[in-house]
């Protein structure tokens, strides 16, 4: 797994203010949470600013979540829920070689930059007592998927958990040195060979057992 370079996202669309309880949903203020932690990180979430960003008042938001911590629980779980349900899809992927399957894994990862700056902006919150516990299922999700996708690759049990866990930790790493340290910058053909790289360096490429 690897993050992808910045790319622009565009925030939700802003209805008439005149309209708001009526055209902004839960989902709305949820989504638009996510995307401001995305571009901001969490420190900058908060009830006002948020709203002035979606062009609403701040009672629309009163009208679905009490305050500023039940927003963010429920913009975390949507985002988990997401996420899992994201997951799910590729590991019911057929008509694909385990092999072949994680390579395309590999190739639509990298292309998720808005789940990379959320999953970088909450490495940077996780004293959050919201945050923590979510961050650990969401990765022990993710590792366990993958070994046993290594595994179906042909990796002996222990082999594929560590190549999992060198795997997730090449993530991770990638995250906190491309958005959170900013470097190293790659141009999008450097990006594309090094996600090439990743894949020719940690994908088996026959049924070896370590």
């Amino acid at each position: 797994m690897s993050a992808a370079p910045p790319t622009t996202h565009h925030p939700v669309e802003s209805p008439h203010r005149g309209h708001a309880r009526a055209r902004l949903s839960a989902a709305d203020w949820e989504r638009g949470a996510l995307e401001m932690i995305a571009q901001e990180g969490m420190a900058a979430l908060a009830v006002e600013a948020l709203a002035r960003r979606l062009g609403v008042t701040k009672g629309s938001f009163y009208w679905h979540f009490k305050n500023r911590e039940a927003l963010l629980q429920a913009a975390l779980q949507r985002w988990e829920a997401d996420d899992d349900r994201e997951l799910q899809q590729h590991i019911g992927a057929a008509g694909e070689h385990p092999r072949e399957r994680l390579g395309a894994l590999f190739r639509w990862v990298s292309g998720e930059a808005q789940a990379h700056r959320i999953y970088a902006a909450l490495l940077q919150a996780l004293d959050h007592p919201l945050v923590k516990p979510m961050m650990t299922r969401v990765s022990r999700r993710r590792m366990d998927f993958l070994e046993a996708a290594f595994r179906g690759a042909g990796l002996a049990d222990e082999a594929a958990h560590h190549r999992a866990r060198l795997t997730y930790a090449a993530y991770v790493g990638f995250l906190q040195l491309n958005l959170t340290l900013e470097l190293p910058h790659l141009s999008y053909e450097q990006y594309e060979a090094y996600v090439e790289h990743l894949i020719a360096t940690l994908v088996p490429q026959t049924r070896a057992t370590a």
